[in-house]
């Protein structure tokens, strides 16, 4: 068995290319994914990989090195998901109950490893003060847009947000560059930013309002921005509340399997093979990177699912990464990737040794 990794020194020589020319640190990072989907590899990621997994939880000064996928085929996901919901309330903890000091440290670790790290974002409701998926009101959006009752509180919001944000330095005191993936989903509508709770203009100046306060009024350069609407859609329906070139790096898709198995299996892999094959022409069309943003299946019920169902839905592709979501510590069949003793792991390892699904190479 070969397992293909991604080297810390591939990492690092993208970024010195980049201070040797004067790109920003979120150019070093589409260049590295650029070079990922040109070259056939999909770089494998897992949501808080190093908070927990099945059974087990991280605690404040552990030295944050272990994950489900290490446990299973001795190397980290190459790609490492958090979530900053909570941040805005100037919360300790995020809505899964990691604390934002902890992520802040498994971010730059996992960076000076050699990694890539991404975040989403599920704030607050502003309006209602309910969570992300209260969608009692369809006021919320126009709320927080300039003119809006909630602007200034949203704003503050914001700022708490790119605070954390800027807080991510190396430990030479540079900026980490990272995937910043927010308003997520839109075309559903189980958020309050989602389709029917806004209109085309109130989700477009949403994101706008988002990418100029960061990166016009905090000068944030570590940003690589990913839009990333949900599954179920075709591409006018993908591109309908596209926020522009301008303000997009990366074409994303969150695309999850559902149902029993192996009778949706089929659905799930066709689904996403003429999702993945207009993406792939949009990317194209607008000099973009495309990725599989979130995606998985609870429990992971069928024991071939990585080779027999995911790999071939991906493999012809330019994908430069997927990341399943999250194996919680507290709930026995949540979890979406490997770990050692699931009914998956012999599959997982033969998927990370087909050639071109990428590991962290420490």
């Amino acid at each position: 068995m070969k397992i293909k990794s991604i080297s810390i020194f591939l990492m690092a020589a993208a970024v010195l290319s980049a201070c040797s020319s004067g790109e920003t640190p979120s150019g070093a990072l589409k260049a590295r994914l650029e070079v990922a989907a040109s070259s056939g590899d999909i770089l494998f990621g897992h949501q808080d990989a190093l908070m927990y997994g099945h059974s087990w939880r991280a605690v404040p000064g552990d030295d944050l090195d272990r994950s489900d996928v290490k446990d299973v085929c001795g190397s980290h996901p190459a790609v490492l998901g958090f979530d900053l919901g909570g941040i805005e309330l100037g919360d300790d903890c995020n809505l899964d109950g990691n604390p934002f000091s902890m992520i802040r440290e498994a971010a730059v670790a996992h960076h000076e490893r050699g990694g890539i790290v991404t975040f989403s974002w599920h704030p607050r409701n502003p309006l209602t003060g309910g969570d992300s998926w209260d969608v009692s009101s369809s006021a919320v959006v126009a709320s927080v847009l300039e003119g809006g009752e909630k602007h200034e509180l949203f704003m503050q919001w914001l700022s708490r947000c790119a605070d954390f944000l800027a807080s991510l330095k190396d430990s030479k005191g540079s900026p980490v560059p990272v995937i910043f993936r927010p308003w997520h989903e839109h075309t559903g509508s189980w958020f309050w930013w989602g389709r029917d709770l806004c209109s085309k203009e109130q989700y477009t100046g949403l994101w706008k309002m988002t990418y100029t306060y960061m990166t016009s009024d905090r000068g944030l350069d570590n940003l690589v921005w990913a839009y990333s609407p949900g599954a179920g859609v075709d591409a006018g329906g993908y591109m309908e509340r596209y926020p522009g070139d301008d303000m997009v790096d990366i074409l994303g898709l969150d695309c999850y399997q559902y149902g029993e198995a192996p009778e949706s299996n089929a659905a799930y892999s066709s689904l996403l093979d003429s999702t993945l094959a207009f993406m792939t022409e949009l990317g194209k069309a607008h000099g973009k990177t495309i990725a599989l943003t979130e995606t998985g299946f609870e429990g992971i019920p069928y024991g071939k699912w990585w080779t027999g169902v995911l790999y071939p839905a991906v493999k012809d592709y330019p994908v430069a990464y997927l990341l399943v979501w999250r194996n919680a510590w507290d709930r026995e069949s949540h979890f979406y990737g490997p770990w050692k003793g699931t009914l998956s792991e012999e599959d997982f390892l033969e998927f990370v040794s087909c050639g071109d699904i990428v590991l962290l190479d420490e």
